[in-house]
């Protein structure tokens, strides 16, 4: 349980790490990209096993700061909008520093940067079964 409870807490910028990396890296190395890239391959955040199994779920937004190698400067990250849930906010906080992006570029050069960041913490549906 504890694996899928890892596996649902996704992060909206994970839908597009796979493709977003190549991505990000091409746009990093022509300077183009404006804003921070997300190039993790996996998700550094925990859904808390306790408010998965309860069935709770929640959207979190961050406010990161990120220098111009495309670190997470940890103490500068905030909530910025509350899911409502302490847990999930805490989760949130606790894995943004292992966030890893390509940096935002201004004029060809790489500068540092915040940004507002969602983590979202959703249950996946159980698969359907052909069974009626």
């Amino acid at each position: 349980m504890r694996g899928l409870a890892l596996c649902a807490a996704a992060l909206v910028l994970a839908a597009g790490c796979r493709r977003g990396r190549e991505a990000a890296a091409r746009a990093a190395a022509r300077g183009e990209n404006d804003v921070p890239v997300a190039i993790n391959g996996e998700s550094p955040f925990q859904y808390p096993s306790d408010l998965y199994d309860q069935g709770i779920e929640g959207e979190v937004h961050l406010r990161l700061y990120v220098d111009s190698v495309g670190r997470v400067v940890p103490e500068s990250t905030r909530v910025a909008s509350s899911s409502g849930t302490r847990g999930l906010d805490s989760a949130a906080v606790a894995g943004a520093p292992g966030l890893r992006f390509a940096p935002a570029h201004h004029a060809g050069v790489a500068v540092a940067t915040s940004f507002y960041q969602p983590v979202i913490f959703r249950r996946r549906a159980a698969p359907a079964s052909g069974v009626q």
